[in-house]
């Protein structure tokens, strides 16, 4: 189990956790029928079964309008019980009630008589907040400036209050104040959004609407530049053609081929969309857009990344050198860490100096396993020791890192079919995937990267990096509509969070606007 392996189940589920205190409630007329008979008993027991019916109308029965917080403790405040006046039983005592009281009133007053000021104000503001985790963080990080003992006392008692395991918590805690202290981040604006992302990955709210508004805007952010080389042309194009001639898809294409969606992927997709404007009306520019729009869109629903596979997984990185593909290794071991997998790095690129060091730096900041040979060993051999050790440590994922081999030498694109041969040998199955790490900025170079790897080796997927400030993201159309390979990520900028899935539909409307 990984972290908040608990909290992730009341997420999903209804809010159903009422039901037992009600339950237990409406056992307390049953007690009443043990005690010796008297003629006044009949009296409360009609009190008691009319007194439920109102409290149908009680906030309770209204899931819905809960807030994140309670969605997540799974929990709400019941309304006190209404008394019932019991009537004297002359010369006798009355037995001891036998049922047993709810642990909710059993530790809630103790717990909220002991509970400093700051815990119950950051309840109150938790339990009445907006469902938005962005909101909830901020009402955490209310009057703090830096990280320090606050900081790290407010973490442990939100999760204490989401129940999470403690050896968890202290584990979710630990990583992140370990990774301030590397990357020497003093101040909440320096590492807020990180914060935000590990919660999100830890809890399983990636796809919260909230989180999704956030990645949007980043990825608009990053395709400024490529939607000023294309949405904007377009729009100038539509402004002055007067009809869908020739000549107006002729000057389309060229646009298409300026942002570096290349001359074989402009055509296609042009073939594609010419049928769909004579057919349909287009009466402005922002139609002709849309239909645009709705193409890119069905281009990338046209390929899906394959199901994860095997334990552990096998994941192997192939890529030239200076794409990002060490610190996209990183990345995805981050991501999985804070999803609550065991997580190895294995350095099989021997032939770059530094390569292993580097690795072995990333591997110590995400808190991943880390498995080394000397420079200059056989990267097969790498694999497979390194396979070996995954199969013995339990561990769930193990990414293992390539030379940056340049795509013309040969015997560097023998030795990768070598290392895919060795790890077969030792696990039937693996490689389960094969990524190729492309660097967006290299336009139509990425498309003759992808043309030679695939040749030595299936591709299934392809990781994107520096999408972020380039003229040329219209590469991913090209690679999308020429091999049709899966884009999985992304990336958009230097941190961690900065790797994000790839949502075709999202970078379309981000493109065009």
């Amino acid at each position: 189990m990984g972290f908040f392996s608990k909290i992730k189940k009341i997420w999903k589920k209804e809010e159903t956790a009422q039901q037992p205190v009600l339950s237990k409630e409406k056992k307390a007329p049953e007690t009443e029928q043990e005690q010796p008979p008297v003629t006044e008993i009949p009296a409360p027991r009609e009190i008691v079964s009319a007194e439920p019916a109102p409290r149908a109308e009680q906030p309770i029965q209204k899931p819905e309008k809960l807030s994140l917080f309670r969605k997540l403790l799974g929990t709400q405040k019941e309304p006190p019980a209404p008394s019932i006046e019991q009537p004297s039983v002359p010369d006798q005592e009355k037995p001891a009630s036998t049922v047993p009281l709810p642990d909710t009133y059993t530790q809630e007053k103790p717990r909220a008589v002991q509970r400093p000021v700051w815990q119950t104000d950051l309840l109150h503001a938790l339990e009445h907040a907006e469902p938005k985790l962005s909101i909830w963080l901020e009402h955490l990080l209310t009057g703090i400036s830096r990280r320090g003992d606050i900081l790290w006392e407010r973490l442990y008692f939100l999760l204490e209050q989401l129940e999470v395991p403690k050896a968890e918590a202290e584990d979710f805690v630990h990583r992140f104040e370990l990774w301030l202290e590397d990357m020497d981040y003093e101040r909440v604006e320096e590492f807020r959004s990180e914060l935000q992302y590990r919660l999100a990955l830890a809890l399983d709210l990636e796809d919260e609407e909230d989180e999704q508004s956030r990645l949007f805007l980043k990825l608009s952010n990053g395709l400024n530049k490529t939607r000023e080389q294309l949405s904007k042309r377009i729009d100038q194009l539509l402004s002055i053609t007067g009809s869908y001639d020739e000549a107006f898809w002729e000057e389309l294409e060229e646009i298409l081929i300026m942002a570096d969606v290349g001359y074989e992927a402009s055509h296609k997709l042009l073939e594609r969309l010419k049928p769909k404007v004579k057919q349909g009306e287009i009466a402005d520019a922002q139609t002709f857009k849309d239909l645009l729009r709705d193409e890119l869109v069905e281009i990338f629903n046209e390929t899906a990344c394959p199901p994860r596979t095997g334990t552990p997984e096998v994941v192997l990185m192939v890529g030239v050198n200076g794409v990002g593909k060490t610190t996209t290794i990183a990345k995805l071991a981050h991501r999985a860490q804070m999803q609550g997998k065991k997580v190895m790095m294995a350095a099989g690129d021997t032939f770059r100096a530094a390569a292993i060091e580097q690795l072995s730096i990333w591997s110590k900041r995400v808190g991943a396993g880390f498995y080394a040979k000397e420079h200059g060993a056989d990267p097969a051999a790498v694999a497979y020791e390194a396979m070996s050790m995954a199969l013995s440590d339990g561990y769930d994922q193990i990414f293992i890192d390539t030379a940056g081999r340049i795509q013309t030498k040969v015997d560097l694109m023998e030795e990768l079919k070598k290392i895919k041969r060795v790890l077969g040998k030792k696990m039937a199955g693996a490689p389960h995937r094969t990524i190729l790490v492309l660097d967006a900025t290299t336009g139509q170079n990425a498309l003759s990267q992808v043309k030679l790897f695939s040749q030595t080796v299936d591709l299934d997927e392809i990781v994107l990096t520096k999408l972020d400030g380039t003229a040329k993201g219209g590469i991913i159309v090209a690679v999308a509509l020429e091999y049709k390979i899966p884009i999985s990520f992304i990336g958009l900028g230097e941190q961690m969070e900065d790797l994000r899935p790839f949502n075709g539909e999202d970078f379309a409307k981000a493109l065009l606007g």
